[in-house]
């Protein structure tokens, strides 16, 4: 009987090893049978290619309660990492968010049409041309309903991502938080009657020139380097240090800087991979010291 017995444990035991063991091979096969195998060709297309991207779309303004239409405009990076005979891969950077495409090449016009995946609101279709180390082309969106501007013209330029610890901020940039205004009450008070009124303005944070002339990929800030500095001097540093690695932002504050930047190229969401230990160090430093930084609000006619 015991003899029974354990034969049956060492049988079950054997089916169970066997099963885990087939259920790992398919999970391999899987992903063997995913990976493209096809020969790449015309590598020499390969690269970024970034630039305008705009289109009409109409806006709603609340107080007038009215549509009227107004220029869509953003930037777009468009990735083109592999081409074979029968498909085309690579990936979309638009507002930061990125997001795959798979497509066909017509090597006869060196036209592309490229499509998003479609699960998500905002995917659509390329539709473009490579004319040299240009492409100009139109994006239409899959939901027309989901989009402000549901079709877009684009006109790229093919540029090469090289990380650069030396890069800095274009002095000629203006440090402003454009997207998020504070309204602060100010007090004015009418040199006749004596009368002080109360109202309320419209202020933007700026930074200092400190943020684009110190660097946080070359040399290791300590506390009294940045003691004196604005809350958004701070970030824009921190920031700096990302964008040198491609970073691509979601934050509109910090994409509408750096994208004035000739040397800035989106290639990934995730950099962090590719941060130095000191990069690694001073962004540490720089977020702790910008949890107790003040801001300055400032008044512009815009």
């Amino acid at each position: 009987m015991k003899l029974y017995y354990f034969a049956a444990v060492f049988a079950a035991t054997v089916s169970l090893v066997s099963c885990k063991k087939e259920i790992t091979e398919e999970k391999k096969t899987v992903i063997t049978e995913n990976k493209p195998t096809e020969p790449e060709v015309f590598k020499e297309y390969y690269g970024i290619y970034t630039g305008d991207f705009s289109g009409k779309s109409n806006l709603y303004d609340k107080e007038s309660k009215q549509y009227y239409e107004s220029e869509d405009f953003k930037k777009l990076a468009l990735k083109i990492n592999r081409i074979t005979k029968d498909s085309v891969y690579g990936t979309s950077i638009v507002d930061g968010k990125q997001r795959p495409f798979r497509g066909v090449f017509n090597e006869a016009d060196k036209s592309f049409v490229l499509d998003e995946p479609g699960n998500d609101k905002y995917d659509g279709r390329f539709s473009i041309k490579l004319n040299k180390d240009s492409i100009t082309g139109t994006w239409a969106a899959y939901d027309k309903k989901a989009v402000q501007a549901p079709l877009k013209n684009m006109k790229l330029v093919k540029k090469q991502f090289v990380y650069n610890p030396n890069l800095m901020l274009d002095p000629n940039i203006e440090l402003i938080d454009w997207q998020n205004p504070k309204d602060i009450p100010e007090k004015y008070t009418d040199p006749e009657t004596g009368k002080t009124e109360t109202f309320v303005e419209s202020q933007n944070r700026t930074a200092t020139s400190a943020a684009g002339k110190i660097n946080a990929s070359k040399q290791k800030l300590a506390e009294k380097d940045l003691k004196n500095l604005r809350k958004f001097d701070l970030e824009i540093l921190k920031n700096t240090v990302y964008a040198r690695h491609g970073y691509a932002f979601k934050n509109g504050t910090f994409r509408n800087i750096f994208e004035q930047s000739e040397w800035y190229v989106p290639v990934s969401d995730d950099v962090d991979g590719e941060l130095t230990p000191l990069e690694k160090e001073n962004i540490a430093l720089l977020s702790r010291m910008a949890k107790y930084a003040q801001d300055k609000y400032e008044t512009f006619g815009r």
